[in-house]
């Protein structure tokens, strides 16, 4: 009797012992898994997609190339043929195969390695979601309880379709409709069956099965797929002959509108305001404020321009450095880019030389500094000395003698003529006679951000600047003097079509309507008498400014029609000369000139803004005295606009 009460006692002990030490395994390798719970606020990583103002698709953000549908969505075909080649059990198993596994641990024996892994789909989705995809035997038991509990919380349409979501299906494709995108060019609820086998016979090895990689083998893989649904009953005989004869054409690749530095403009700002993890992750719809045909337009007239001014440099083999474009334009109005071009080739250099940029304006400054003074009440026919003049240099008994490109003097001659021939002298003798702290504080109400140097050189143009900021500024004048700092972007929707966030419009009255309209008078002076002659050709109203910095290392045109500013940058990224005469006018302005004629083809004709109380005034230009407007022995004679309170004496 005691020996049978030892030999129960012991064999209860040993089973205690066996079922804690398993208990104890179990909890040990469940310790770390995953919560469960988090798949309820679980949302698979989606595609962010960036349109222009037209519509046109100009990018997609991504870490995974994904875009989750609901399992209404995806194809009963679809559904059936995964089902087939993966996990013929999938509706009746509790999360693994038993029998399944002992089959594999069987071949996995006889290989001596892992050669079949037994794993269903609710297996496949916990280690996609949750664990490594290292092969090995604590991995594959912790897949299994993964599995389990998946099952136990989630119905199987639930399991079916965050898989059909979340799997790898090669080439980048990252879910069914990504897969659906990539390979047939449509979206998942239009592939027909002989698609749906296609992309069920992937996941077993999606790079090798990829009908982009490998046709041949992703044909003949489908075709299995296939054949199995018509051995399951999933399909007829008629049905599988007609799919499985079907060749495999491959989408022509969709060509995106080629924007890419006004893309990184736009992600730069969107990583700040909402994090880049949802701009990557989030399926999030951007509308910016770009137009897709003034774009193309922007990078043709800079790559023309750019081959222009490299054929004209080949008589110069000294010159070895590349030349690099740049273009913004500005809708006037609204303050939106409508186009932005920040080089020749963004593969070969992706820095923004439109926002990220600052290079000397040269005489593209002055429009800032004569605008000012016609806000201190100068007007068109107010006098001003250009003649040799001398001030005190930083260097002691070294003084500062500023020259006109042209190396000639005028004496006395009129604010307009100074400013549409780009005199250097009178522009320093302005600012001497302004204040420099006065023009750098008017210059900051224009929207300049960039430091300024508080010398009279600033009057010339050396402090450095940005392209966009600089063309905003001039966007002031056509806007009957009002300030919109430019964006970029529209609205950010979510993946619910729910809007996210918005820009907040930074708008201000930078100078009086009348003085807007007078500095847009004295620029369409520059192309009608001045610099910028050239753009006459263009045949509508238009104003701006050339501007060249010393030993030809920049030149820009900066310019306006009543509705679009657009600025011209061209020079080379290691400071180095563009080359002899290469002036704003030579190198920049025609690239100017072949951009805005394709952004002025389909707008309305119009007029610069002219406020009630302002006059027209046929002046001469040197002496700044009225003229009869029937009077012909003054050739030199410009129709100038002046305040009806302020006209010239």
């Amino acid at each position: 009797m005691n020996k049978r009460l030892y030999i129960t006692g012991f064999i209860l002990l040993f089973t205690a012992i066996a079922c804690g030490s398993i208990a104890g395994m179990f909890l040990f390798m469940i310790r770390d898994l995953p919560q469960i719970r988090s798949l309820e606020t679980y949302t698979p990583s989606a595609i962010t997609r960036i349109y222009s103002t037209d519509n046109k698709l100009l990018a997609e953000l991504y870490r995974e190339k994904r875009d989750p549908v609901p399992l209404d969505k995806i194809p009963e075909y679809l559904q059936k043929a995964l089902i087939t080649a993966e996990d013929r059990q999938f509706y009746t198993h509790s999360g693994i195969d038993l029998k399944g596994i002992a089959r594999a641990i069987i071949t996995d024996i006889l290989a001596g390695g892992f050669v079949q892994g037994a794993s269903t789909i609710t297996q496949q989705l916990s280690k996609t979601l949750f664990l490594s995809p290292q092969k090995t035997i604590l991995r594959k038991i912790k897949e299994a309880l993964m599995a389990i509990q998946l099952e136990r919380r989630y119905t199987k349409d639930e399991i079916l379709e965050l898989y059909l979501n979340q799997i790898y299906l090669g080439s980048g494709a990252y879910g069914v409709e990504s897969a659906a995108r990539i390979f047939f060019g449509k979206p998942v609820t239009n592939l027909d069956l002989s698609d749906c086998a296609m992309i069920a016979a992937m996941p077993k090895a999606p790079s090798a099965y990829s009908p982009l990689a490998n046709p041949e083998l992703a044909v003949k893989r489908r075709n299995i797929v296939l054949k199995q649904m018509r051995v399951t009953g999933a399909i007829t005989d008629d049905q599988y002959k007609k799919a499985a004869e079907k060749p495999f054409v491959a989408v022509k690749k969709i060509t995106v509108s080629k924007a890419p530095y006004f893309v990184d403009y736009v992600k730069k700002i969107l990583e700040k305001e909402i994090g880049p993890t949802r701009l990557y992750t989030g399926g999030l719809t951007v509308y910016t404020t770009l137009s897709s045909k003034l774009q193309n337009a922007s990078d043709l007239a800079i790559a023309h321009g750019i081959e222009n001014l490299q054929n004209r440099r080949k008589k110069a083999p000294a010159l070895k450095a590349r030349p690099q474009g740049a273009l913004i334009s500005i809708d006037v109005r609204t303050g939106g880019i409508i186009a932005m071009s920040g080089g020749n080739d963004y593969s070969k250099s992706p820095f923004n030389r439109a926002t990220a940029a600052r290079r000397q304006p040269g005489s593209a400054f002055k429009p800032i500094l004569y605008a000012h003074a016609i806000e201190q009440g100068f007007n068109q026919s107010s006098l001003i000395l250009d003649a040799p003049v001398s001030f005190p240099g930083a260097k002691k008994n070294k003084p500062w003698q500023p020259e006109n490109f042209s190396k000639t003097y005028q004496g006395e001659i009129t604010l307009r003529k100074a400013l549409t021939h780009s005199e250097n002298i009178p522009a320093v003798r302005l600012i001497d006679q302004l204040g420099i702290s006065s023009v750098i504080d008017f210059a900051r109400k224009l929207g300049i951000q960039s430091r300024l140097s508080p010398y009279l050189s600033l009057a010339l143009g050396t402090s450095e600047i940005n392209l966009t900021e600089l063309t905003a500024a001039y966007a002031v004048f056509p806007n009957q003097g009002i300030y919109i700092h430019p964006y970029c972007i529209v609205d950010v929707l979510d993946d619910g079509n729910q809007s996210i966030w918005k820009p907040a419009t930074e708008k201000r009255i930078a100078m009086s309507r009348e003085n807007a309209a007078i500095m847009s008078n004295i620029l369409e002076g520059v192309i009608l008498e001045g610099t910028g002659k050239k753009a006459k050709s263009i045949h509508r109203p238009v104003a701006g400014k050339t501007g060249t910095t010393n030993n030809y290392k920049d030149a820009l045109f900066i310019g306006f029609s009543p509705t679009i500013a657009t600025g011209v940058w061209v020079g080379c990224d290691d400071f180095s000369t563009l080359g002899a005469k290469e002036t704003g006018a030579r190198a920049a302005l025609p690239i100017w000139i072949e951009f805005m004629k394709n952004a002025l083809e389909n707008q309305e004709y119009e007029y610069f803004d002219v406020p009630d109380n302002m006059i027209k005034i046929k002046i001469s230009p040197t002496t700044g005295k009225p003229l009869p407007n029937d009077q012909t022995n003054d050739s030199d004679g410009v129709v100038a606009l002046f305040a009806k309170e302020n006209p010239p004496e």
